[in-house]
């Protein structure tokens, strides 16, 4: 999802024959993320994040390898061939198609971006020229089959999708492969499938690109193209936008409101394997007379558990100006503006959509809940608060949470030992000089960073949770300092426990880094 500055039909894209040879090259010039930085400031390097080139252009005025790569695949600017030679094996690069040549210069072909791995690895995202994602796009009108490069949405997935070793993973709307990309570190085999055609070539050079294992490309829509096949990761960046058209592949989703995100959502389940996780961006409709959080339950599949983060609501016009801007409509004829923003303003009335909700779907199946001896744990919040990326192991632990708090009532809570989760902190609040507080929080500072209110008990319970004794006999003690009744504190405080559990500040012993969140 992004920004186009394209107008003519995209032309034919590169073949990854020396691909290899160019890779070499580019790292020999430190065209990586932090030599991207450490060439062009910070300054001039936000800037282009943000597709504003000129800080950079002015970065890049001398003749070094790196400032030549620069300028051809990040800028667009023609190279003179004897400074390109200088900087890339420029033969192969022009028989490939990497580069064409103009006159006395060459000029690049596609977009070439450095993006750091998360283990540090070098690794490139080829999109189409224009279509690096930045926050200063739309202008002009985008093409339907071009191929964006990588976004803030891209790295939000990247970063919330659970890391452990798999035999099989889906990049399901692959774009230029950046999800095919992190799964191949992780996935024996992968699977990238995209109704564009031209996202599959794509996905083909940033994998070549960057060094990677090739992946299965598969062309279609949805769940169409993989004819059953079931995998233990799924993940989705899809074209979630809610239009009143389907004219932008890449981002509009083709389907009436948001049916789209509910199809892919609910077909899941049948491709997952036991145990496997389904990962989405999702776009939803918060519509007259209906909770959003009743809409999005009714989305989960059977056997599957799910946590569902709504990051943003947007209303109707906001979303409608975000994406008329995104597709340029904004610059043109001033009444067609108009025209179309009244389109996707009918289309909101006509469904009685009052806002648009953003955020996160995680699927997990689970073999005791399709087989009803487990009743599905099914978690909706709203968290538009700050995070701390990467959050897979953070995603991967609430579902182990659920999982125990299912299987643990309040006297095997209580008879269970506890450890406080890392980087846990206390926070009291009142009136300056009071000698009690208001009241007591306690706050993450890695993860979800939640904070939540407590009273003196569960405060002092967590405060003394090391794993070495049980949840019962820290009460037990607590009672005895406070001369609180031990028998009620056993009865009032597993409720305090279970929450703590479950929103990760408290971790049953054993699980200190493996359920940390």
């Amino acid at each position: 999802m992004g920004h186009v500055s394209t107008t003519s039909t995209p032309p034919s894209l590169p073949v990854p024959t020396h691909a290899a040879r160019l890779r070499e090259a580019l790292l020999a010039a430190d065209f990586t993320a932090d030599g991207l930085l450490d060439l062009l400031g910070a300054q001039a390097y936000a800037a282009l994040a943000r597709s504003e080139t000129v800080p950079a252009l002015r970065a890049t005025r001398g003749d070094s390898p790196l400032e030549t790569l620069v300028r051809l695949f990040l800028l667009q600017q023609p190279v003179e061939h004897e400074r390109a030679a200088a900087a890339l094996p420029l033969e192969e690069a022009l028989a490939d198609g990497w580069l064409v040549r103009e006159d006395d210069s060459v000029l690049a072909t596609v977009d070439v971006r450095p993006y750091g791995g998360p283990d540090g690895e070098d690794w490139f995202i080829v999109s189409d020229l224009g279509c690096a994602v930045g926050g200063a796009g739309g202008i002009g009108k985008k093409d339907e089959g071009v191929v964006l490069g990588v976004g803030g949405a891209s790295t939000t997935l990247a970063g919330i999708t659970v890391r452990t070793p798999v035999a099989t993973a889906l990049d399901l709307g692959t774009g230029s492969g950046i999800q095919a990309l992190h799964a191949a570190q992780h996935a024996t085999l992968v699977t990238a499938t995209d109704l564009n055609p031209r996202a599959l070539d794509f996905t083909r050079l940033t994998l070549a690109l960057s060094g990677a294992r090739g992946a299965e490309l598969l062309q279609g829509s949805l769940f169409e193209p993989v004819d059953g096949d079931t995998y233990d990761l799924i993940v989705s960046n899809p074209p979630f936008v809610i239009s009143p058209g389907a004219g932008l592949t890449y981002r509009d989703g083709g389907m009436g409101g948001d049916d789209l995100c509910r199809t892919l959502v609910q077909q899941a389940g049948d491709r997952l394997n036991d145990g496997g996780y389904a990962q989405f961006l999702a776009n939803w409709q918060h519509v007259d007379g209906e909770e959003w959080q009743d809409r999005l339950r009714s989305w989960v599949p059977r056997g599957c558990d799910a946590w569902i983060v709504q990051r943003e609501v947007q209303d109707v016009t906001q979303y409608t100006e975000l994406w008329l801007r995104d597709s340029g409509e904004h610059r043109g004829d001033p009444e067609e503006y108009r025209r179309a923003y009244g389109r996707w303003l009918d289309e909101f009335e006509a469904r009685g959509t009052k806002g648009i909700g953003f955020g996160w779907i995680t699927l997990r199946k689970n073999a005791a809940v399709a087989s009803g001896a487990l009743e599905p744990s099914i978690v909706l919040e709203e968290w538009p608060h700050p995070v701390e990326q990467p959050l897979g192991d953070t995603v991967r632990a609430h579902f182990e949470r659920q999982d125990y708090l299912r299987t643990h009532d309040d006297a095997a809570l209580l008879a269970d030992r506890f450890v406080l989760a890392p980087e846990v902190v206390q926070e009291q609040v009142g009136l300056p000089g009071a000698e009690d507080p208001e009241h007591v929080l306690l706050r993450q500072n890695r993860g979800m960073r939640r904070a939540t209110r407590v009273d003196h008990v569960a405060a002092g319970f967590a405060g003394v949770c090391d794993g070495s004794l049980s949840a019962g006999r820290i009460l037990d003690a607590i009672g005895q300092l406070t001369g609180e009744d031990p028998v009620m504190l056993r009865d009032r405080t597993p409720q305090a426990i279970r929450l703590l559990v479950e929103e990760g500040f408290l971790l049953p012993a054993g699980e200190r880094e493996g359920g940390a969140a």
